[in-house]
């Protein structure tokens, strides 16, 4: 049975995130990218990033998503993308998963699993990059 998309279950910021996600797509040029699922409800995301080096350090120039699930995924990857944009990495890094939760106005308890995907993702693109780029 499908899940019903409706105000009682989810706030608007939800809602509106996943009915007009931000930043949705494969980048062609990423620097990094992250691939997390859920092994319990199957959703997954797909986080890609270009980074940008200078001077005043490493940031998140573009950040991009794909994934799959539940409306709070969709509306947590798009969240996602535009809190890491911008940021430097290490900034970029202390983002949870209670922050992309309160970023969508809040999650039902049964779906904060779905923060948590963004915020792996996030975590294992920015630890993949470090890996190769030091």
């Amino acid at each position: 049975m499908a899940e019903t998309l409706s105000s009682e279950h989810y706030s608007p910021i939800v809602i509106d995130h996943f009915n007009n996600p931000r930043n949705a797509g494969p980048m062609e040029d990423a620097d990094a990218e992250a691939f997390v699922t859920n092994p319990v409800c199957g959703d997954s995301m797909r986080l890609f990033l270009r980074i940008d080096r200078d001077c005043n350090g490493d940031r998140v120039a573009a950040a991009t998503f794909l994934a799959s699930g539940c409306p709070a995924t969709i509306a947590t990857s798009s969240v996602a993308t535009t809190m890491v944009r911008g940021r430097s990495l290490d900034e970029a890094l202390t983002l949870t998963r209670d922050d992309f939760a309160d970023a969508v106005g809040g999650l039902p308890k049964s779906k904060v699993h779905c923060s948590v995907l963004a915020a792996a993702a996030v975590r294992n693109a920015i630890t993949e990059w470090r890996a190769t780029h030091g």
